[in-house]
């Protein structure tokens, strides 16, 4: 008979840590694709109604520019997924390949593009007409990115001479190529958004980034007075009716355009802008018909979708596992809300007329694939960062449960005799 207990030796059991499944909301992958969706189905409807005049007009077809936007849907739903699935440090390991190919696609358009009122920015394709200068926007953001974590990983502190490394060199080549398209305002995105990453990082004093920032205008400047129509098209902003028949009628129709609206619109496919008043009306003008056609509760839903974007770009790029995605989530962030900012003040008259359309919104092929390329990559950085949060709670975990574990104890075993 025993009178004591045996060795005993208590084990936790073997349990993983509650991971419980987070709400739509709360997922910011899931919340970015979310939004994404709902832009893409705004758009297609409004590349629909915006369009079909002017298809009828020129193709003799009023879904001409609907197909070509929905085959630009599949292509850019299909790159998408494959980007959102491929690590996004795989392509910093190729980034010298991937900038000889952008190099090489922006060099071939120069010499041999298809030309369309006097600017050569497309590759001709079987099934739809691609812009490389929509791929470089991407491109140079990677390079960028890669640069400047390389510095902050190696302990170094960047000084304003940080831009002069043969990175943004690169992305000054890239930029110069899109520029001699001529296409000023693609390549001012091309070169703006990685000098924009560079302020954010950099270490620099007062007096840099106010220096920095006269430099930009003064090279802005420049580039605008080397063509009287970048300057007439500045001017115009202030008092678009002083010339409302020329070079303001574009700003003061689409003025027209947004007003008319109201608060709720005309209703779809009754707007009245479309036919032949506002030029450019289903590409950089979209907006404006959208506005007209669902008024200001319309805009305010596009505005509102755009700022939900912005807010889980940046969650995903806070949970980022290094420094490299972090500046490449904000970078993308910065490149499609920027360009969406951009695009809704140059429809209200805010903003000089400048060829940057309204990301899912404005109908534009190349646009539409290497924006939906862009929102991969950043699901990609937030689905790295959350499995690599996985690891570190699954770990931290472990390590409670060795700590708060029972340790043993020896019991003595007395035996009757």
């Amino acid at each position: 008979m025993k009178g004591a207990e045996d060795v005993e030796q208590e084990t936790a059991p073997e349990r993983k840590p509650p991971l419980q499944r987070k709400r739509f909301w709360q997922n910011d992958m899931e919340a970015v694709l979310g939004i994404m969706a709902v832009l893409l189905i705004l758009g297609t409807v409004n590349v629909m109604s915006s369009s079909f005049v002017t298809a009828e007009m020129r193709f003799d077809d009023p879904y001409f520019f609907l197909k070509r936007h929905l085959i630009a849907t599949v292509v850019g739903a299909v790159a998408c997924l494959v980007f959102a699935r491929v690590d996004y440090h795989f392509w910093r390991e190729w980034m010298p390949i991937v900038f000889v190919l952008t190099l090489g696609a922006l060099a071939y358009v120069y010499g041999f593009g298809v030309e369309v009122n006097g600017a050569k920015r497309w590759l001709s394709l079987p099934f739809m007409q691609m812009q490389p200068a929509e791929g470089a926007k991407i491109v140079t953001i990677m390079i960028a990115a890669a640069s400047l974590a390389k510095n902050k990983h190696g302990g170094k502190e960047i000084g304003i001479l940080g831009l002069v490394n043969p990175q943004y060199l690169a992305i000054l080549m890239l930029a110069a190529l899109v520029y001699i398209e001529p296409d000023m305002g693609t390549a001012a995105v091309v070169a703006g958004v990685p000098v924009i990453l560079f302020v954010f990082v950099a270490s620099l004093k007062k007096y840099q980034i106010f220096g920095l920032a006269g430099f930009v205008a003064a090279l802005g400047a420049l580039f605008i007075h080397l063509q009287p129509y970048r300057l007439q098209r500045v001017l115009t902003v202030w008092d678009p009716w002083s010339d409302a028949q020329g070079v303001g009628y574009q700003t003061v129709q689409s003025i027209l355009t947004v007003g008319s609206g109201g608060l709720t619109g005309m209703g779809l496919g009754v707007g009245l802008s479309k036919y032949a008043y506002l030029p450019e009306g289903h590409t950089d003008f979209a907006f404006a018909i959208f506005c007209q056609e669902n008024g200001f509760l319309g805009a305010f839903a596009v505005f509102f979708l755009y700022t939900a974007l912005a807010v889980y770009g940046v969650r995903i790029a806070n949970k980022a596992s290094d420094i490299y995605g972090q500046l490449l989530s904000f970078g993308i962030v910065i490149l499609i809300v920027g360009q969406g900012i951009c695009n809704m003040l140059m429809v209200g008259g805010a903003f000089f007329v400048v060829g940057v359309p309204l990301p899912f919104i404005s109908y534009g092929g190349s646009s539409l694939i290497f924006t939906m390329i862009a929102i991969g990559i950043l699901i990609n950085i937030g689905l790295v960062g959350e499995r690599a949060e996985r690891m570190r709670e699954q770990a931290r975990y472990e390590e409670e449960l060795r700590e708060t574990a029972p340790r043993p104890h020896v019991g003595l075993r007395l035996v009757k005799k």
